[in-house]
């Protein structure tokens, strides 16, 4: 006993986590409850009957998946659970069905709900997103499509060394949460792959993204309306649409954004890298204390932009002005090579100019050259090395 509490004192002195140690966990293996890892037999409910086990002890315990291939339909994890220390435990590869109609309208493939204390550790998840990627783009009638994996209305969380795959759109995404720690992952989807984002978090406190690679259609990290907290550090960006904090202001009324670091980022071939985009429409939503900071960008098409005319259907805001204020945004040793001959661009709103932009030691060039740069109603100071030569 004495060993297992030095253990115990000993991980929690090396690492933060939100378990606490798992010596003498209760195991629900879902191989006792009736899955096949055969990649073809519907596991679904050996799943939620481990689950239900997992979640009514009242000690802490592990669900487990052993390795082999598991075929899985949409399926709910829900709390809340009499214990806080659940770890769920992936060594083989779950499957989504290949036909993209099945799953295809459900919010989430897979789902944790109304949870607290909840580990997912390892495992491939294979959305199996190419069919519908190839429906949308033919123009079809097709299904909006499933997120791989959600995590909503929870807290004390973390999701650590998971590699999804293909997902039908968005990868993973955190709603409604608070005090999340997603880690180690691997995000992998086509560079044509629509909708297809890394890691989604709107509604949410204390979210911690690190040591990730993320390649997918659309952006590796979006940032929603109602993020507080977040910090995203040593992730590598590409294929992809870069980090973006947005689209905002699509409402009226819209909780704001604030208190977001990003720091030691690498973007490669993006379309974009350190991107805030909102609409062109009135808004009471805001964007405040934003640190960018020591990013990489090789090759990207727009390596720094504010965007707040942003109007894909260009019929809901034509002409109008964005409402969301953006303000204390700092960008600081971001260097690298752009593909376009303008790497800043700032398209600020006339109804909300950008207040309180920073940059300082921005080194980015294109074609050997410095590169460019473009503001509108965008104000603030430039030091250091900068280059291209800063237009606030």
């Amino acid at each position: 006993m004495a060993n297992a509490r030095s253990t115990c004192f000993l991980l929690a002195s090396l690492v933060i986590v939100f378990t606490p140690c798992l010596a003498g966990a209760a195991q629900y293996n879902v191989l006792n409850y009736g899955a096949k890892p055969d990649g073809r037999t519907d596991s679904t409910k050996a799943f939620l009957a481990a689950w239900t086990q997992a979640c009514g002890s009242s000690s802490r315990s592990t669900l487990y998946v052993p390795p082999g291939r598991y075929f899985l339909l949409n399926v709910q994890f829900n709390g809340p659970c009499k214990n806080n220390a659940i770890v769920v435990r992936i060594d083989g590869s779950l499957l989504a069905p290949t036909d993209y109609r099945v799953i295809g309208n459900a919010a989430s493939w897979i789902s944790f709900q109304n949870v607290d204390g909840v580990t997912v550790s390892g495992g491939i998840l294979d959305g199996h997103g190419s069919g519908l990627w190839d429906c949308k783009q033919s123009g079809k009638n097709c299904p909006s499509g499933a997120t791989t994996l959600s995590v909503s209305n929870s807290q004390n969380i973390v999701i650590s060394g998971l590699h999804s795959l293909n997902s039908q759109m968005f990868h993973i995404v955190v709603n409604g949460c608070h005090n999340v720690r997603i880690q180690g992952v691997k995000i992998t989807a086509s560079g044509n792959s629509p909708n297809t984002d890394g890691i989604h978090v709107q509604l949410s406190s204390g979210v911690t993204i690190l040591n990730s690679k993320i390649g997918t259609g659309d952006d590796c990290v979006s940032v929603g309306a109602g993020t507080t907290n977040l910090w995203i550090e040593n992730v590598v960006c590409g294929p992809g649409h870069g980090i973006s904090i947005g689209s905002l202001g699509k409402d009226l009324v819209e909780p704001g954004v604030q208190n977001v670091t990003v720091k030691t980022v690498t973007f490669i071939g993006t379309q974009n890298g350190l991107r805030i985009k909102t609409w062109g429409r009135p808004s009471n939503g805001f964007v405040r204390n934003v640190l960018f900071q020591h990013a990489v960008m090789t090759n990207v098409q727009n390596p720094i932009v504010i965007d707040q005319n942003y109007c894909p259907d260009n019929k809901n805001c034509p002409g109008q002005s964005s409402g969301v204020k953006i303000s204390g945004v700092t960008y600081q040793d971001i260097h690298g090579t752009s593909a376009t001959q303008v790497a800043v661009k700032f398209d600020c709103s006339k109804r909300s100019p950008c207040t309180g932009i920073k940059m300082e030691n921005v080194r980015l060039t294109y074609m050997n050259q410095p590169a460019g740069a473009s503001c509108n109603n965008a104000d603030g100071t430039a030091s250091g090395f900068i280059q291209p030569s800063s237009c606030l």
